[in-house]
């Protein structure tokens, strides 16, 4: 048996419901980990809400870090008693032990704590695809000028010292001047409150009237017009998440008007689609969390019977860095 958080209808987080369950064995493709630490994610909000609807009952949770306990048929790359981290569907990673598919469950280096990887697999992956391979047209080299919302959360400051690490100059917005301080902090070259400032006539006097050629916005309906003014010509609008609600229709002829633009949803599943693409990116973020070019800050952490509260404060945006749900 295992302690894990289910879900029985989409709703608030008084929905997090902490019930045993039986774990079974592992099928052709699949491992059981037990779990050390487990990452929370705003993906989790939005299984909760029903933004992005499970079928009930439902497990939620998409990452975390511990030992495999038994591996199936099938399985090469991982085997009993292996350190191991992950960011994977299905959701269900809020529990002790869970059986899971094996594609996208990684070694976890010994250099790396349990703690570390369950903070940093959904969130440090994320920031992989979108700094590597979520590129404009033009490409980015070292000294262009990228805009990355809500820089001061999980993802924001990996990829504020990423983008360091790879000499772009980070523009970061944040809800409070306690985050920008915090985006500078950590690489940002320049830090702007959205909730006091215009972030779009800033981001024009930082580039001198050129623009940005990429916005990375996970805040989505709040940032999304004001976001398109920032791009210069032919710039990248991407979209990786909805924090204040989902992008409202817009007309794609408004994208020519405004320089030729062009626009993009990217999720973090599509990227990790194979095992191969999986480690690959894998291996990159754990190459740069160990060399110490990107440090994964741990700014919460709640034990997994305090769920409730610890989606009332992501929801709220009271947390920075990363939060996980750690377990007795």
């Amino acid at each position: 048996m295992s302690l894990a958080v289910q879900i029985r209808q989409h709703g608030g987080p008084e929905e997090l419901h902490l019930v045993d369950v039986a774990v079974g064995q592992p099928g052709p493709g699949e491992v059981r980990i037990r779990h050390h630490a487990i990452g929370l994610n705003f993906i989790d909000v939005y299984h909760r809400t029903g933004l992005y609807p499970l079928n009930m009952p439902a497990g939620i949770g998409m990452e975390g870090a511990g030992v495999i306990e038994a591996v199936g048929e099938g399985v090469t790359h991982l085997a009993v008693g292996d350190r191991a981290a992950y960011a994977s569907n299905p959701p269900g990673a809020y529990c002790e032990v869970r059986v899971m598919p094996a594609k996208c469950v990684c070694r976890l280096p010994d250099a790396i704590s349990f703690e570390t990887g369950a903070a940093m697999m959904l969130k440090g992956l994320t920031a992989q695809y979108l700094l590597k391979k979520t590129l404009p047209v033009e490409g980015l080299q070292p000294g262009d000028a990228v805009l990355f919302h809500a820089a001061a959360g999980g993802v924001g400051l990996i990829a504020t010292q990423w983008a360091k690490a790879l000499g772009l100059q980070l523009i970061a917005t944040a809800g409070s001047d306690a985050k920008c301080q915090l985006a500078l902090a950590n690489g940002a070259a320049h830090a702007i409150n959205y909730a006091t400032e215009d972030f779009a006539a800033r981001v024009k006097a930082i580039t001198g009237g050129k623009g940005v050629k990429v916005v990375y916005d996970s805040v989505g309906k709040d940032t999304w017009d004001k976001s398109l003014e920032c791009l210069r010509p032919f710039g990248l609008m991407a979209s990786f998440g909805n924090a204040s609600g989902p992008v409202p229709p817009f007309a794609p002829g408004s994208l020519g008007a405004k320089g030729s633009l062009y626009v993009t949803r990217q999720t973090l599943f599509t990227h990790i689609a194979t095992r191969e693409a999986t480690q690959a990116m894998a291996d990159d973020l754990f190459a740069v969390v160990a060399n110490g070019q990107v440090k994964i800050h741990i700014d919460q952490r709640y034990p997994l019977a305090e769920v409730q509260q610890a989606h009332r404060d992501l929801e709220a945006r009271k947390t920075t860095g990363s939060t996980i749900l750690t377990l007795s």
